[in-house]
């Protein structure tokens, strides 16, 4: 079954804020013409269509000498112009609202069907054409009188509540997710194992108690990773001491006892290497300096070790990887992946290898050993637990190697893997980002 993808509580608070705003938007611009602009509209144009006849009739009822002043006055009073016995103009054919409101007002108002027409002198002109006293009178205002563009205002008002509506989504998207991201970035930090300085407080109430919450959570951990680190180290120190007296017991024992004391001298000697593990384990768990290490250095002298006990290692390296890491946590992870596959990989040789990739390093260790299941490929990282057909005791191993490895690159900030290598073995992937300095070469 495919799992669904999580999505982001930005995106998904954005487009909920958004998309409520935006339609609050458009219904307010909806009324707001529906009830307020309409009905100006409306009244603006039954106001014009009386004023339109009632021009043409008074003129048609004035003495034929008196007509000239009137259509002055008409052109200085309300821009209009008159004409007598026109010819009728074309049919409309724009899509104009307005005319639409004035073609059925003056209709209303002369009992039959009128339409206004358009002529473009110069500038655009409206003309309406009235029967008053046997006479078909065109009487015409230019555009420019309406003084108004409601295509226009239509288009800013949408574009503003548009932009206004993704200004407040996003500003209240951020309110809510900012300090989520916050707690995300600080609980990385935790998981890390760093020590996590007091996130500040909130002004939001919900944010605030959640923040102090948060501090008092996190001061807990650091109190229960210190405690670990002390308590397994003591532990580990303490446990020494009556080994070493059961060792000199072991010691002393008669020669007819012999075969008896050999088994207890390997058991003293397992319990010591698993003593030294976690010896070794709290002393790496503890935050060392960072610096910045040469990893082609460090590899080089993992291998010659190595091959002084008759290791085969087949290594090349790019000597110009730098890491600011903290190089004792990084010799002992390397040293124990590398330990691992040569214990397990049937004394064929083993290959390192290192690659860039992106801001990352890559180190991989290739075995040609039996290999691990898939199934167990994560397990192997659990504490004591072995692979039987190629972990077993007789290896020689504690158990403890892997489990030591995670801790530390969880501790640090790395990631570490194991994968079934091609044709039988097993590839164990180290990520480690490289430091600030080789990241600006070119």
């Amino acid at each position: 079954m495919t799992v669904a993808q999580p999505r982001s509580l930005f995106r998904t608070t954005f487009r909920t804020v958004f998309s409520l705003l935006l339609v609050f938007q458009l219904i307010l611009i909806a009324t707001t013409v529906y009830y307020v602009v309409l009905p100006m509209a409306h009244r603006s144009a039954d106001d014009l269509a009386a004023l339109l006849i009632q021009s043409a009739r008074t003129w048609v009822e004035l003495p034929p000498e008196t007509r000239k002043d009137f259509e002055l006055e008409l052109m200085q009073q309300h821009q209009f112009l008159l004409f007598d016995d026109a010819t009728p103009l074309p049919p409309r054919s724009a899509p104009l609202p307005y005319l639409q409101l004035l073609d059925d007002a003056l209709s209303a108002r002369l009992d039959e069907p009128t339409s206004v027409k358009i002529t473009d002198l110069d500038t655009t002109w409206f003309w309406a054409e009235i029967n008053a006293g046997g006479k078909l009178i065109r009487i015409g205002f230019p555009r420019a009188r309406l003084h108004t563009a409601p295509t226009k205002m239509l288009l800013v008002t949408l574009l503003a509540a548009l932009l206004l509506s993704l200004l407040v989504a996003y500003l209240m998207a951020r309110r809510i997710t900012r300090p989520l991201a916050h707690f995300v970035r600080a609980a990385q930090h935790i998981g890390d194992g760093a020590p996590l300085e007091k996130m500040p407080d909130s002004d939001i109430q919900e944010f605030a108690a959640l923040t102090e919450t948060f501090n008092q959570l996190s001061q807990r951990v650091s109190e229960l990773l210190a405690n670990r680190t002390t308590l397994l180290a003591g532990i580990s120190h303490d446990l020494r001491t009556p080994l070493a007296r059961m060792r000199l017991a072991v010691e002393m024992l008669p020669e007819s006892e012999h075969k008896q004391a050999a088994r207890l001298r390997r058991d003293i000697d397992d319990m010591n290497v698993l003593i030294g593990e976690f010896l070794a384990l709290s002393r790496d768990l503890q935050q060392e300096t960072q610096k910045l290490q040469s990893l082609h250095t460090l590899l080089q002298t993992l291998v010659e070790d190595a091959r002084t006990h008759g290791a085969q290692i087949e290594y090349a390296a790019d000597d110009s990887v730098q890491l600011l890491v903290r190089p004792l946590a990084l010799r002992r992870v390397l040293s124990n992946l590398l330990g691992n596959a040569l214990r397990y990989g049937a004394g064929q040789p083993v290959h390192i290898e290192t690659a860039r990739s992106g801001q990352s390093v890559v180190v991989r260790i290739l075995d040609r050993g039996p290999g691990i299941p898939p199934q167990e490929l994560d397990k192997v990282f659990r504490p004591f637990y072995r692979v039987e057909s190629s972990r077993s005791a007789d290896t020689g191993g504690s158990g403890l190697g892997l489990a030591i490895v995670r801790q530390l690159c969880t501790a640090n900030g790395w990631q570490v893997a194991l994968h079934a290598r091609e044709g039988g073995g097993t590839i164990a992937e180290l990520k480690l980002a490289v430091s600030e300095p080789e990241q600006r070469q070119p």
